[in-house]
């Protein structure tokens, strides 16, 4: 009977998440060098590819617009595509009409750079006169003026070296007159060669993203069937899964360059740097690539307002309001708009984006987000990839518990405290110890019963989560010598003395004295020692709900110390607060109570009447 008891109270599962199968070392590296070989030899093709689908996730909600509105498949594709090609045409000829007025306006600049410059130069010249500076001055003004004497001493000498002697002959020079080959066709080739990549580009860009759009559902469908046909939940989940995180990504993107290059535009029109449609219009464009954008967006009217500007004032104003503008945008506009719309990690942005950029150029910058949101996608419903999201993904790889339980281990208190605290701020003492205490100790004690936790590991996590109840314990008055003294005992080992020391602190605001012992007080040898009198009740700490015998050993024992008058609560920890074996354990080890969580604990105390004798022994004084 105690043994069918013992199968029934089965440790409580603690979520931690299992690795996936581990495949061939050699054959995982392989795959991975042959990935970054095509992608690095096959980026003419494959860039193109890229930028049309992301081109087609941008369009395909509005083409489904205009088809339900009966334009029809054709009609509908071939006007979105002209628009919007129409408008980067439009966007590149605005761009290039205010960068040649700027360029015409250059030269007018020149002297305010110079004075700038000087004024620099003598005041760094008069805060370092007699220091450094003017010492490094000085040795570059000797230096220069060596340089002089010695190319004026030696330039003479050459040109005298060089004359001819007056009676030497001369001889004569062949002069050889070539006609320009140069034709027409070379012409336009020197002039228009290196504009013809980008144009081809772009150009294979359209076509491609023409077809995609006309073609989405057998796209869909040949997917699916290359991703396999036999999952088709899982499939389904995954393209639905990348399809909207990327498609919101790109619409929040836009929508915070816009916020973003709307007033600055405005700001630098009102405060007078030149070309202000310019820089707004290049701050929304290059935000969309991570990191440098901002500041490649902030870094030509910054100096541009150093060139136009007599004084320093239109530079500061410059560089405040893109600070203002970039604080505002990180802080309240995009927290709010993202939220986790890409699932992708700080890190792991910074990782994507050298690695497109390595791969691809500046528009492997551009396309670095998006198609790391894919593949964090795969790594969430592939199993094979799992360590894709694991390595990118923003989700956390560990639980509570399972951090918790490492860091005691690596012996950290001061993360493990973070942890904890960061727990028992959102539900108290009870929560945290029924979420996250007790779960890392049953942890601990399951590592223990499978031999994978030495000795040292186990004093580690039961010290450091004795240290830990004490820190998060705020300073309570000592109780009353009268009032009610519960004795809370860890059965086996350090790990359920610390699992009672938990217990303890749970008992001890409510005005009971509670003291924990260690198991080897209540051996056969040493349990002599104790009192026997002033006892109201006892609690057996188990993480270990297998223990049974041990328990009824364990009882049979303090009831013979302490008699039969003093009640006996059989904690067992990690059993599963729903099964029906703790009814039957009272049976089994003779005990009066049994409790599988703190606030279970509580009330069976409650019910035998040891929190009720404190609320008697208040009320006279009351």
């Amino acid at each position: 009977m105690a043994e069918d008891t013992a199968r029934r109270l089965q440790a409580r599962p603690i979520p931690v998440p299992k690795a996936a199968p581990p495949a061939s070392t050699q054959t995982t590296l392989l795959v991975i060098a042959l990935v970054v070989a095509t992608l690095y030899l096959g980026s003419d093709i494959l860039v193109p590819i890229a930028l049309a689908v992301l081109l087609t996730f941008v369009l395909a909600p509005i083409v489904s617009r205009l088809e339900r509105l009966r334009l029809g498949r054709i009609p509908s594709v071939l006007a979105v595509v002209v628009l919007v090609f129409a408008g980067i045409a439009g966007f590149g000829m605005v761009v290039g009409g205010q960068i040649a007025d700027l360029a015409n306006n250059l030269p007018s600049y020149q002297k305010n750079v110079h004075d700038k410059l000087d004024s620099l130069r003598s005041r760094a010249a008069s805060a370092g006169s007699g220091g450094v500076v003017q010492q490094a001055t000085e040795a570059f003004r000797d230096l220069k003026q060596g340089l002089e004497q010695v190319t004026g001493e030696t330039a003479p000498a050459a040109q005298s070296n060089a004359l001819p002697t007056p009676g030497a002959a001369r001889e004569p020079v062949p002069v050889r007159i070539e006609q320009d080959g140069s034709d027409a066709l070379t012409i336009i080739s020197d002039v228009l060669g290196p504009a013809m990549a980008p144009v081809a580009t772009a150009g294979m860009v359209l076509v491609f993203t023409i077809f995609m759009l006309l073609q989405r559902e057998d796209l869909r469908d040949r997917l699916i069937r290359l991703a396999g046909s036999g999952d088709l939940s899982r499939t389904t989940e995954a393209m639905n899964d990348a399809g909207e995180r990327v498609s919101r990504y790109l619409l929040m993107q836009c929508v915070v360059n816009v916020t973003y290059g709307l007033p600055i535009g405005v700001g630098l029109w009102l405060i007078g740097v030149p070309n202000p449609l310019l820089w707004g219009l290049l701050s929304t464009v290059l935000r969309f690539i991570p990191f440098l954008g901002p500041a490649i967006a902030a870094a030509f009217p910054i100096l541009l307002s150093f060139a136009v500007d007599g004084g320093w004032t239109l530079p500061l104003l410059c560089i405040a309001l893109f600070v203002a503008v970039e604080l505002f945008s990180n802080n309240v506009v995009e927290p709010w708009l993202y939220g986790s719309a890409t699932g992708l990690s700080s890190l792991a942005i910074i990782v994507a984006a050298v690695f497109w950029t390595t791969l691809w150029g500046p528009v492997g910058l551009l396309l670095a987000t998006p198609l790391t949101v894919c593949l964090v996608v795969l790594g969430r419903h592939v199993p094979q990839l799992h360590f894709l999201e694991v390595m990118l993904g923003d989700r956390p790889v560990l639980p509570e518990e399972a951090k918790l339980y490492q860091r005691l281990l690596a012996r950290d208190p001061i993360e493990a405290m973070e942890i904890a605290e960061e727990k028992m701020s959102k539900g108290g003492l009870v929560e945290a110890g029924h979420g996250l205490l007790i779960p890392t100790l049953s942890l601990a004690e399951q590592d223990r019963q499978r031999n994978r936790l030495n000795p040292e590991g186990r004093q580690a996590v039961a010290e450091g989560m004795v240290a830990l109840l004490d820190e998060m314990m705020e300073a309570s008055p000592p109780a009353v010598e009268d009032t009610p003294l519960v004795l809370c005992i860890g059965a086996r080992n350090d790990l359920d003395e610390a699992a009672a020391a938990l217990l303890g602190h749970m008992l001890r605001p409510r005005g009971l004295r509670a003291d924990v012992l260690p198991c080897e007080k209540v051996s056969v040898r040493s349990i002599a020692a104790l009192a026997p009198t002033g006892v109201s009740a006892v609690a057996l700490s188990y993480l270990n709900p297998s223990a049974l015998s041990h328990a009824r050993r364990l009882v049979r024992r303090l009831r013979l110390h302490f008699g039969p008058d003093v009640p006996i609560l059989l904690c067992l920890w990690s059993a599963h607060p729903e099964a029906d074996a703790p009814e039957q354990a009272t049976t089994q080890t003779s005990a009066d109570r049994v409790a599988t969580s703190l606030t279970g604990a509580v009330t069976q105390l409650e019910e035998l009447g040891v929190l009720a004798a404190v609320e008697a022994e208040k009320a006279p004084q009351a």
